[in-house]
C-alpha cells in the first residue's frame, strides 16, 4: 500500500469527480464526498485500512476543463496541501469540441491540455508524497468513433505527462474496454450519455485507483 499513516488524499477533476459533494470542500461523512468514486475508494480505504486514518478530500467541479483547474489550483490544490493527489480531467475538453462544434471560445485542444496539465504537474509535484493521472474515457468500445479516437490522443497525452514526472498512471479507458468484452458499455452510464458512469462505472474507477496505489483485499 503506497499511502501512509495520516496522509492526506486529494481528488479534483470534473462532474465524474464532483458527483454532488459538499462545497467548499467535499470530505467525510454521508454524502460529503459526492456519490461517486471519490466516496468509494473513501469507505474502502477506511474499511480495510483503518489503522492509516487517511484524510479523503473532494475538490471536483461539474462541468470542468483543464483551463478551469488552472484557474482554482491554488485554493482547491495547494492550500490544502495534500499529501497525495489524484487528477482526472479532460472529458469536457474534447467533449466541448463535439456537443458545442460552434462555439469554440468552450473548446480545449490537445495543445493547450497538455501545456496545461504539464504546468499543473510540474507545479505541484515536488510538493507531493504520491501523483496518480488517471485519463479521460468514452464508454464506447469503438475506437473509431470520432469522439471516442479525440479522448484516446488525449489519453496519451495523461500518459505522456505520468511517466515525465514519476507519477502513477491509470488507463480508464482500458479497463472500461475490459468490461466491454461483457457488458455493452453505454449501459454503465446515466442516460446513455457514455460519460457519465452509474454505480458500475464509478466503482471500475475505484478498483483502477486503488491497484494502482497498492490496495490489497
Amino acid at each position: 500500500m503506497k499511502l501512509s499513516q495520516n496522509d492526506t488524499l486529494l481528488f479534483i477533476g470534473d462532474s465524474i469527480t464532483d458527483c454532488g459533494r459538499v462545497r467548499p470542500v467535499g470530505e467525510g461523512g454521508f454524502g460529503q464526498l459526492g456519490s461517486g468514486y471519490v466516496a468509494q475508494v473513501d469507505a474502502l480505504l477506511s474499511a480495510v485500512y483503518p489503522q492509516l486514518n487517511i484524510r479523503v478530500l473532494n475538490t471536483g467541479i461539474g462541468g470542468n476543463t483543464v483551463r478551469h483547474l488552472k484557474e482554482r489550483w491554488e485554493s482547491d490544490v495547494l492550500d490544502l496541501k495534500p499529501d497525495w493527489l489524484s487528477i482526472m480531467i479532460g472529458t469536457n475538453d474534447v467533449w466541448r469540441q463535439f456537443d458545442h462544434p460552434l462555439n469554440p471560445d468552450q473548446h480545449v485542444y490537445l495543445d493547450e491540455y497538455e501545456t496545461t496539465l504539464r504546468e499543473l504537474v510540474q507545479t505541484t509535484r515536488p510538493k507531493l508524497k504520491g501523483l496518480v493521472l488517471m485519463t479521460p474515457y468514452y464508454l464506447d468500445p469503438n475506437v473509431n468513433d470520432p469522439m471516442r479516437a479525440t479522448m484516446d490522443v488525449y489519453g496519451a497525452v495523461v500518459k505522456k505527462v505520468a511517466e515525465e514526472f514519476d507519477a502513477i498512471f491509470v488507463d480508464t479507458q482500458a479497463a472500461f474496454d475490459a468490461l466491454s468484452e461483457h457488458v455493452y458499455l453505454s449501459s454503465l452510464a446515466t442516460n446513455w450519455d457514455r460519460v457519465h458512469p452509474g454505480s458500475r462505472g464509478h466503482m471500475t474507477l475505484a478498483r483502477e485507483f486503488l491497484k494502482a496505489v497498492g490496495f490489497s483485499w
